[in-house]
């Protein structure tokens, strides 16, 4: 599901944006780097968390949440610069084998956001 353009921009330098909605309905934007997530065999992104706390508490409330992920060096619909917009749902893992799979790449991550996308669309 996850597309060719998604897996040539996490080879490349780029940025994440990760949103969530909170009870109240306003959306919260947090970035990490392309350089740290993690496929699985069966497509589920880890993405390292430090901080992250307000999209912890917006996750366990509402699991959606929407990721933008890019390349300035990846070849685009009009040129340089690629990127997509996935949506999918999110937990925040503590421990077990996914956290750890984090932890050996990010040893700063105390915790693992496990996003199951649900679409992978190019935007750029």
């Amino acid at each position: 599901m996850l597309s060719e353009i998604f897996y040539e921009c996490i080879k490349h330098d780029g940025i994440v944006a990760i949103a969530s909605c909170s009870k109240d309905g306003q959306a919260h934007v947090i970035n990490t780097w392309n350089k740290y997530l993690i496929v699985t065999d069966d497509e589920k992104i880890l993405i390292p968390a430090f901080g992250m706390r307000k999209t912890e508490t917006n996750v366990a409330f509402n699991p959606h949440i929407e990721i933008t992920i890019g390349s300035h060096e990846v070849q685009g619909k009009m040129g340089l610069g690629a990127g997509c917009l996935l949506t999918g749902t999110a937990i925040f893992q503590r421990e077990g084998d996914l956290f750890e799979t984090m932890h050996k790449k990010c040893s700063f991550a105390n915790r693992v956001i496990v996003f199951s996308p649900d679409t992978c669309k190019q935007t750029i």
